[in-house]
């Protein structure tokens, strides 16, 4: 009897543990296909074009004439196009990368390699606090201090020393934009980067770092041909998790991104759009169009930005395994090499 009850019991653990871990896969893919479901009007209306297209343009909401295509409606002169906030999403994503992968990689070598220990416990909580901040909290952050310096300061340094680039001319204009929403994002994701890259440096083992100082090499010498080519595949995932919170950040960029529509950025200080913070800003607009058309559309950006994050999320899992097979070779031949050296 008692074998019985075990039995039961197990199998009852077994079961509900594989209900709960059921569970995410199960939400991800309800939510996939409710957006779907709530953006298929709209894939019909615009087709392949809404990728590519610039113009959004709700129509004449108070006409009440109406256009039809493939069978659904939506008011006259409406047009819908994503392109403005496909390339304003990634531009920011790369500028807040380029920002905090240099710093965030700083910050976690001088933690786990240099500091000692007291200050680096202290150093690293406050880090690790920093990114519980709220994202409004940057967001005005950005607005009264970050626009007006890259507006008064940074905007003229950088058309001055580097006006020679192209994308990174004149002129500065209000200082809300691009430039603004990347330093904004970097903020946020420098705390993610630096805590997940610094527990995969802790995580190097001390045999590695114990031949390098045997064979007499420096500190920077360590780091550069043990430690860092060893943890390259954590880092690459860390550096994936930042990438998806800039990807999917809503209200600190809506603050300072100047929410451009029907406008490309020319510059590195042009306003922006992006998908998550204009699916916010329409939303308005779009709740008055009476056939929900706009409405639709909305659903749609949201709909590629779920898609393009989750094909972020599974593209690095595949290439961080790549580097973890080959830096897991190269500390034994950076080894070898210098024994041969000798």
């Amino acid at each position: 009897m008692d074998v019985r009850r075990r039995l039961i019991k197990d199998a009852l653990v077994r079961y509900t543990c594989g209900g709960f871990a059921a569970s995410a896969p199960l939400f991800l893919v309800a939510v996939l296909a409710v957006m779907f479901v709530f953006a298929w009007p709209s894939i019909l209306f615009n087709g392949w074009r809404f990728l590519w297209s610039i113009p959004w343009n709700v129509g004449n909401l108070y006409s009440g004439a109406t256009v039809a295509h493939n069978g659904i409606t939506a008011p006259k002169g409406a047009e819908y196009g994503m392109l403005v906030f496909l390339v304003g999403t990634l531009l920011t994503s790369l500028v807040a990368l380029i920002i905090a992968i240099p710093l965030s990689l700083g910050a976690a070598l001088f933690l786990n390699e240099v500091a000692p220990k007291r200050v680096a416990g202290v150093i690293g909580a406050l880090v690790e606090l920093l990114s519980g901040v709220p994202s409004v909290v940057f967001g005005l952050w950005g607005f009264e201090v970050v626009a007006p310096l890259v507006r008064s300061d940074l905007g003229p340094f950088l058309v001055r020393i580097l006006g020679f680039v192209p994308f990174l001319r004149g002129p500065v204009g209000t200082g809300v934009g691009l430039l603004s929403s990347g330093i904004v994002l970097a903020a946020m994701i420098i705390p993610i980067i630096t805590a997940v890259s610094r527990d995969i440096l802790r995580n190097v083992p001390w045999e590695l770092r114990e031949q390098g100082i045997a064979m007499g090499i420096t500190r920077w010498e360590l780091i550069r041909s043990i430690v860092l080519p060893y943890a390259r595949g954590g880092i690459t995932g860390a550096v994936a998790l930042g990438l998806g919170r800039a990807l999917g950040e809503t209200m600190a960029v809506l603050m300072v991104s100047g929410s451009a529509v029907n406008y490309l950025p020319h510059n590195i200080y042009s306003p922006v759009g992006t998908m998550a913070a204009n699916i916010v800003a329409l939303l308005d607009s779009a709740m008055t169009d009476p056939t929900g058309m706009a409405t639709h559309a909305l659903a749609e950006i949201a709909l590629v930005l779920f898609l393009v994050t989750l094909a972020v999320n599974l593209l690095v899992p595949v290439l961080a395994r790549g580097m973890v097979r080959l830096s897991s070779m190269l500390p034994n031949s950076m080894v070898s090499s210098q024994q041969r050296g000798k």
